[in-house]
């Protein structure tokens, strides 16, 4: 590979945690290769709400998270696309559901009166404001951050497929591209390069039934008592039980479907929603009607009005028993994943302080 171009850092995948990598890398003034086997970003970094969620997490994605945060910031500004820093609403419509945000303390308490003034849903008695949250358009926030970075002098070459790795050297479909470190960032296609890896950690792929629809005039993102079970800081409180008792006698169906009911609206203002949740090595690409006449219903009860659908589809994440991969199967080389559907809160912050341990910190913090 004499005369050709070297790199200090190559990256294996276009989504948020390959962009992170990027972007960490470039404010050392490293030169940076982004390659990535479609044409354009289309997995899950942009199927998603878009939801920011600093506040609903512990250990190391709450600080994952609070990193995250001050870079989507200023990406934000230096990228130019649309960031909101409203904050978000958990909605309690049960005894039990406010039981468990007074316990977990996480945010300002909210009456009936005061969720009704922030977000137009019925039945709330009460709710939870946690102002650190943010929110972005999950379709335009990555790309937008691929064009700055190109912008930045960030090479990107898609269409090329990472067929192999080994320390100094990236194998891809067009040929070996020479880089003093690789990251290979490629969320659940992990097992495609590294079985191994995934096979150690228990890497599996967590298949989603999401929606488009009509705004509702949500100027905030909403949450509710099902992602009360799905987020640790909130799933761990004693409370919680009782949540969980009742959804399990009542709604087994949202267990059924591992339901995360949750909205955002994007600034066109249609209506994103979501989700379910099944898992498997493989995910079929036949989805379910009823999974999405399940979310259609919730979504009208909970907004007390029908809804007319614009668009359905499947994400697809990452999904393991701990939360990030983070290995090294070889000298200057990462393996990383966000390995659950937090992607977006903190998959910005574990790329940095990956960057952080291949190059060291950049003295006197990022500029």
């Amino acid at each position: 590979m004499t005369g050709e171009q070297r790199f200090d850092l190559a990256v294996v995948g276009a989504g948020i945690v390959g962009l992170g990598h990027a972007a960490a890398a470039v404010e050392r003034g490293l030169r940076v290769v982004v390659i990535d086997r479609a044409t354009a970003i289309t997995g899950s970094s942009i199927r998603n709400f878009g939801q920011i969620g600093t506040s609903v997490h512990t250990g190391a994605a709450r600080e994952y998270a609070e990193l995250s945060r001050d870079l989507w910031l200023r990406l934000a500004g230096r990228a130019g696309f649309w960031v909101r820093e409203t904050g978000s609403v958990l909605v309690a419509r049960a005894d039990d559901e406010l039981a468990v945000l007074e316990e977990a303390g996480l945010g300002e308490l909210l009456t009936a009166s005061q969720v009704a003034d922030l977000v137009p849903v019925v039945g709330a008695i009460g709710g939870m404001r946690r102002r650190q949250d943010l929110q972005v358009d999950p379709r335009e926030a990555a790309p937008a951050i691929a064009r700055y970075l190109e912008e930045r002098g960030v090479e990107f070459r898609w269409r090329t497929t990472a067929l192999g790795v080994e320390p100094g050297t990236l194998h891809t479909s067009r040929g070996g591209i020479a880089a003093d470190a690789v990251a290979v960032c490629v969320n659940f296609d992990v097992d495609q390069l590294f079985p191994a890896i995934a096979e150690e950690h228990g890497v599996e792929r967590c298949g989603l039934d999401m929606l488009l629809a009509d705004g509702v005039g949500l100027r905030i993102p909403v949450l509710t008592g099902t992602s009360m079970l799905r987020y640790r800081a909130f799933a761990d409180t004693a409370a919680a039980a009782a949540v969980r008792e009742r959804y399990a006698r009542e709604s087994p169906e949202l267990f059924a479907r591992d339901v995360n009911q949750m909205y955002t609206e994007r600034p066109d203002g249609t209506l994103l929603i979501g989700d379910t949740h099944y898992r498997g090595t493989a995910v079929l690409p036949f989805q379910d009607e009823e999974a999405f006449e399940l979310l259609v219903r919730l979504t009208a009860d909970l907004f007390g009005a029908p809804i007319r659908i614009r668009q359905r589809w499947q994400g697809v994440y990452a999904s393991a028993p701990e939360p990030f991969l983070i290995a090294a199967p070889a000298d200057g080389i990462r393996v990383v994943s966000v390995t659950t559907g937090i992607g977006m809160t903190t998959g910005l912050g574990l790329a940095a302080t990956v960057i952080d341990e291949l190059f060291g910190p950049i003295p006197g913090g990022t500029p």
